[in-house]
């Protein structure tokens, strides 16, 4: 049920799981409506290729789970997201339930597109931060180029761009070969 604070009316999970499944992505941001297309191929196999290497190294060697989109991600009330990719180290897993992720993966990973590109970067960006998501990756897919952002005393710091591999610096020795990915 959607809730009033200072006079402005803001969406929460119970208003967002009664969105219509249309083949969009919805989020709540700051329990404001967010509505994106579905991806288009170049994204999907990003997505896909990202996520494999991912599983290889961590999943599929028990260290935790890599989990790809739709899949809810509930920081708050009113502020629930679909991230393109995650990952939730075994330390952490019981906060991924049944039905969605709930608090802080160790890694989110979020796909360009040019109708989210400077959500991604700045609004997503902010919220991931403020939840204490420990790194973020954003893609961007027209310069077939990673920014690798690394949480250090509650704000984020560009560690670099990345065209032909990236690390993730939760468990090490995990790196994805971008250059497969392209």
């Amino acid at each position: 049920m959607a809730i009033v604070v200072d006079g402005k009316t803001l969406l929460t999970y119970s208003d967002y799981v009664h969105f219509p499944e249309d083949g969009k992505r919805h989020e709540i941001i700051g329990g404001l409506h967010h509505v994106t297309p579905s991806p288009v191929q170049k994204h999907q196999r990003i997505s896909r290729w990202i996520q494999f290497q991912l599983f290889e190294q961590i999943e599929a060697r028990g260290f935790g789970d890599v989990i790809d989109a739709p899949m809810d991600l509930v920081l708050s009330d009113t502020d629930v997201v679909q991230p393109d990719l995650m990952v939730v180290l075994k330390k952490n897993r019981l906060i991924v339930t049944p039905k969605n992720v709930r608090g802080a993966p160790d890694l989110v990973v979020e796909i360009t597109s040019p109708s989210t590109e400077k959500r991604d970067l700045e609004l997503k960006k902010n919220l991931y931060q403020s939840f204490g998501v420990e790194e973020y990756w954003v893609v961007l897919t027209e310069e077939d180029t990673v920014e690798r952002y690394l949480l250090e005393e509650g704000a984020y710091r560009l560690v670099g761009r990345f065209r032909d591999s990236i690390e993730f610096s939760g468990m090490e020795g995990v790196k994805v070969d971008l250059t497969k990915v392209w």
